[in-house]
């Protein structure tokens, strides 16, 4: 037998998908954004930064822009840095920036854009 007219769906249905809806807004607009650990000296122009393992970035810190004193004083690039809220491609990353405030600001789904939460 052939219905007529619109579908009516579930409520169950419904109610699932709103829940979904729900879930996707508050987690996307957290406080930490999206990382990866990137090697600075790595760019293509066509494919991003390179992504390294993220031990090579825990060493580095943000106060620092990524640079490390050696044991004999001078200073030396770290391996790797953070790069926030990427277009991630395999094992490249582009579009981010190094950034954390930058990523924050630019907000997503349900953010403000102003780096609410």
């Amino acid at each position: 037998m052939e219905r007529t007219g619109p579908r009516r769906l579930r409520s169950s249905t419904v109610i699932l998908g709103g829940m979904g809806a729900l879930a996707a807004a508050l987690t996307s607009c957290g406080s930490e954004p999206d990382k990866r650990c990137v090697d600075p000296d790595s760019y293509d122009a066509v494919r991003g930064y390179r992504i390294v393992d993220s031990s090579a970035c825990k060493s580095s810190s943000s106060t620092t822009g990524g640079k490390k004193k050696s044991s004999r004083g001078t200073t030396k690039r770290a391996d790797g840095d953070w790069y926030y809220d990427p277009d991630v491609d395999g094992r490249w990353a582009d579009e981010g920036t190094f950034s954390k405030s930058q990523a924050a600001d630019r907000g997503g789904f349900g953010c403000s854009g102003s780096g609410g939460g």
